[in-house]
């Protein structure tokens, strides 16, 4: 430990974004097994599409009501205790799937206790940095930490595929887990303890969430990213499902462009979104690129809806596109948000914006997976309808954001300026 605390003193704030980021790989591997073998695994088990959107929605519903009880720790602790923990439970729950799951129930709480052990780490890996890294570098650290775990979940797709061909659906969520494992073994090793936490806040004030919820910037950011996420978790559960539907209806043949790649490729363009949309956002302005980005998408979700059932090829453009879009303010959003929180309650600003987060979250599937039962089943119809509820939510959401116009921040080209 002696040794381990000499090489800590030396690790430069590049040196820990590097590693965090390396961590956030191995650990997002596992997040898309799910939705990439929904398709197989919805008629293995005799699923409807609403049970099969609890599954994909109870990740997130998990940890929804557990975020903000372990990231508001990290105002107290220090938050390399709660993300090993969180790693660990991700690695338990990707085993129990792999070993155990045979249908709903078994399903649902392998996939909810991965989704508690999100909670702490997502929001805590970003903790982790604010707390060890300079202001300057916080902007671009906070991108390169949602560019690597864009770019595990894109691949994530692909991993489910490749390794549940040859070798069964268990074999990627077996997987995943000793990816996840390695993650817990990295930042135990590399990543050093904590100093106490300056003017850290004391029992029952951890959980008080009240000062968080009058901070009009901080919530509007926070606000914005429930239907972000709504949005992305949407599409990204339903997407493979979505484009092999088009597929069997158009009878095209997707040998090359398999529904799993097109996700995947979706992932990999997100990633750049992520990091392309902060330096806009530095430059151009905040609030204008989140905006700008929130119309295209409401314009992406009614466009796929609309024409995308008549074309397999249609359809990989325009859900490209979409992701793309979608994934814009990313960055920018949890950016807006970091950087709007007073420090000493930075883990529970952090706390209410991912449990608001993954709220949308956790419903996006959900509508989907109600919106096809409700409408008799997958029909061009149906997801027309699927995707304009989507749309809808991402308007409103524009007229909040513009009504609570929420500061910029140090640094951005329009830095205190209307």
């Amino acid at each position: 430990m002696t040794g381990q605390r000499q090489f800590s003193e030396h690790l430069s704030g590049a040196s820990l974004v590097a590693i965090l980021c390396t961590a956030q790989l191995l650990v997002q591997i596992g997040s898309a097994v799910w939705p990439a073998l929904l398709p197989d695994l919805i008629p293995l088990w005799g699923l409807t599409n609403s049970e099969a959107g609890w599954i994909t929605a109870i990740f997130l519903g998990a940890y929804m009501l557990a975020v903000p009880v372990l990231v508001p720790l990290t105002d107290r602790f220090d938050p390399r205790h709660v993300y090993l923990f969180g790693v660990g439970l991700i690695c338990l729950g990707h085993l129990l799937f792999g070993l155990s799951a045979e249908g709903f129930w078994s399903a649902m709480f392998a996939r909810a206790l991965s989704g508690i052990g999100w909670a702490g780490t997502y929001m805590t890996g970003l903790k982790l940095l604010a707390d060890k890294v300079d202001g300057k570098l916080m902007s671009r650290a906070t991108a390169g930490h949602a560019a690597s775990i864009g770019i595990s979940g894109a691949l994530s797709f692909s991993f489910a595929d490749v390794l549940a061909r040859p070798f069964g659906w268990p074999a990627p969520f077996l997987a995943a887990s000793a990816s996840a494992l390695v993650a817990w073994l990295i930042v135990l090793l590399a990543v050093p303890p904590g100093s106490p936490v300056q003017g850290a806040l004391k029992g029952g004030a951890v959980f008080d969430f009240r000062p968080v919820l009058r901070n009009r910037s901080a919530m509007a950011y926070a606000l914005t990213y429930c239907i972000h996420t709504l949005e992305f978790h949407a599409l990204r559960g339903w997407g493979v499902a979505f484009l092999g539907f088009v597929a069997a209806s158009a009878g095209t043949t997707t040998s090359l462009f398999s529904p799993t790649a097109a996700l995947t490729m979706i992932g990999i363009l997100a990633t750049v979104a992520t990091v392309a949309g902060n330096e806009l956002s530095i430059r151009f302005g905040r609030r204008r690129l989140i905006g700008g980005s929130m119309l295209a998408s409401i314009v992406c979700a009614c466009l796929l809806g609309l024409t995308a059932p008549q074309s397999y090829f249609i359809a990989v453009i325009l859900i490209l596109t979409y992701g793309f879009m979608i994934s814009l303010d990313s960055s920018s959003l949890i950016a807006g948000t970091a950087g709007s929180a007073e420090p000493s309650r930075r883990g529970a600003t952090l706390a209410v914006h991912s449990s608001l987060g993954y709220a949308g979250g956790f419903i996006g599937p959900l509508i989907v997976g109600w919106t096809l039962d409700a409408s008799g089943g997958m029909s061009p119809e149906s997801w027309a309808l699927a995707f304009a509820l989507i749309a809808a939510c991402v308007l409103c959401s524009f007229i909040v954001f513009w009504i609570m116009r929420p500061r910029e921040l140090a640094g951005d080209r329009f830095d205190g300026k209307a």
